[in-house]
């Protein structure tokens, strides 16, 4: 007996029934006129998100650590938002993690039998030894998983704080997590592949959240990454024109600048700005919570 039917992800999207007599260029068309509910989507799930960052930015300043965990596509979408984190914001590996059914094995190859096993996601959360401070996001396009249900009841059970993401409506699958975040973006044009649509929208969702909790711990600087960890010539360069934007240091004095400041830019940015040495720009952003702005501000007020 089918119960999956009646799922929003699951129904046949009536603007795609002849998807395969389309010319190239009219598929095209089609898929960029669809992606547009991904965008009404995340703006009608905007309070929740905001109130997701709010949320995981307080427990991570606790020492807590952020988990996303899912199956399939969802799953691997989760860890690939935490495998940016280090670089992209100089965050330890242990701050933000993801939780795949099937682990490193299913990011290649596909393992999509174990998101049924509601008993593996709850073990997954004593694995990772989840505590009060903990925040754990289930990721199902669907809404149904059991190895994602599994985990957030487990993780509640625990005293983490739980968001559950689903591009399907309450309605339809109901929720025991503290946050329930609903990206409905209506049947795919490829039936029930919810690596599409689905996918789409709950990527740009973890981006959201991600980013804007980073925002809030103080990794940003107006519009600037910061806090970007200098390992490879790429990221060089994108803190060296960080550092001359905002000192206008010429490329030379600003490569020495960040050289003395051990490859950090906002400690870089600190010593210009304040005329610190390493160890007192250190100091004061320690001070400040590792907020640039904060600790500029710091300086004036003494």
């Amino acid at each position: 007996m089918n119960t999956r039917g009646h799922l929003l992800t699951e129904q046949v999207n009536v603007n795609s029934a002849n998807l395969d007599r389309l010319s190239t260029l009219e598929l095209v068309d089609l898929f960029n006129q669809e992606d547009v509910n991904t965008l009404n989507a995340i703006a009608g799930a905007r309070v929740e998100l905001a109130s997701a960052i709010d949320t995981i930015a307080d427990s991570l300043r606790q020492g807590g650590r952020l988990f996303y965990i899912g199956a399939g596509t969802s799953g691997r979408l989760g860890v690939l938002d935490a495998a940016e984190c280090p670089p992209t914001f100089c965050t330890p590996p242990e701050l933000v993690q993801g939780i795949l059914a099937g682990g490193a094995g299913a990011l290649i190859k596909s393992s999509e039998g174990l998101e049924d096993i509601a008993s593996d996601g709850a073990q997954a959360m004593a694995d990772n030894q989840i505590g009060q401070h903990d925040v754990v996001v289930g990721i199902t396009a669907g809404g149904t998983t059991p190895y994602v249900h599994g985990a957030i009841e487990a993780a509640k059970q625990r005293g983490a704080k739980t968001i559950f993401i689903a591009c399907v409506p309450a309605n339809q699958v109901a929720s025991i997590a503290d946050i329930d975040i609903r990206l409905p973006v209506g049947p795919e044009i490829l039936s029930g592949s919810t690596r599409l649509k689905s996918g789409t929208v709950t990527k740009m969702a973890l981006n959201i959240l991600s980013t804007g909790t980073m925002v809030k711990l103080g990794k940003v600087y107006g519009n600037r990454m910061v806090d970007v960890a200098v390992t490879n010539t790429k990221l060089l360069d994108r803190a060296l024109q960080m550092i001359q934007d905002l000192t206008q240091l010429d490329r030379e004095n600003a490569r020495k600048l960040l050289e003395a400041s051990g490859r950090s830019v906002k400690a870089a940015l600190l010593m210009h700005w304040t005329q610190v040495d390493r160890s007192k720009a250190e100091a004061i952003l320690s001070q400040n919570h590792g907020q640039l702005r904060s600790a500029v501000e710091s300086t004036k007020d003494s």
